[in-house]
């Protein structure tokens, strides 16, 4: 359980994002999640969760983790509020999928810019935070596309891949401070991404999976979950693959 531990989420307000506030705070953690779009969604969950589970205090900030000076105030609040960040869960990310001789340079940047400095960005302030505390978890959500490839996905792709590279890094720098860093790689989840897709596509794409299905936001959560407990206070530096035997 998380009781009386304080989570930051970024994305936190649909899809795998949504799930993994959620698990937490079943976990009795209070949770500050982000969102860029989505007021309403957002607003709707923290009066689900408040009733839900009241006692905890659940928080939506609207905030753009590319811009240095919104996730210093975004970080300097949860502090002044909570009184800690023990995890910080990075799932912001966006998608502009195209082949790479057609693809607009905007849609590579903001694909990096999101995806990578968006939690080079998060993750500087927190760990900073960790580090005067001695103790913190941070867990990544990159991507089996970040692992095997992609095609239609080189900026995505270089992204999750880029991701795979800094947990690993700065595990290896914040490890003997008692901060612990690891990340979620998830396979193709029912989300609003997959939504869109025909249903001879996501046939093509079940082929591909062991288990013959897409996955759930909420199967992800438990591995976020997992990874942040005290039941994996040995495990740093690797990445999780929440896939379901995907074979590429």
């Amino acid at each position: 359980m998380f009781q009386a531990k304080n989570v930051l989420v970024s994305g936190g307000n649909r899809g795998i994002g949504r799930a993994i506030v959620s698990e937490f705070a079943r976990r009795a953690a209070n949770v500050v999640f982000t969102y860029s779009t989505g007021t309403t969604s957002a607003l709707a969950l923290v009066d689900e969760l408040s009733s839900e589970y009241p006692g905890l205090d659940i928080q939506a900030c609207q905030c753009d983790t590319r811009d240095e000076e919104s996730v210093t105030a975004l970080i300097e609040g949860t502090v002044a509020r909570l009184g800690s960040i023990d995890v910080l869960v990075n799932n912001a990310g966006v998608t502009r999928d195209g082949l790479l001789v057609s693809m607009p340079s905007q849609d590579w940047c903001d694909v990096i810019e999101t995806n990578l400095t968006g939690v080079f960005n998060l993750s500087r302030g927190v760990v900073f935070q960790m580090m005067k505390q001695r103790s913190g978890s941070v867990v990544n959500i990159t991507s089996v596309a970040g692992v095997h490839g992609n095609a239609g996905q080189v900026n995505y792709a270089s992204s999750k891949a880029g991701l795979i590279g800094f947990t690993r890094s700065l595990s290896k720098e914040v490890v003997g401070l008692g901060i612990r860093v690891n990340a979620v790689a998830p396979g193709f989840i029912e989300t609003d991404m997959t939504a869109g897709l025909s249903e001879e596509q996501k046939q093509k794409i079940k082929a591909t999976i062991g288990m013959r299905r897409m996955g759930r936001a909420d199967e992800v959560a438990k591995a976020v979950s997992f990874l942040a407990s005290a039941s994996a206070a040995y495990i740093t530096g690797q990445v999780l693959a929440v896939d379901g035997g995907i074979v590429l």
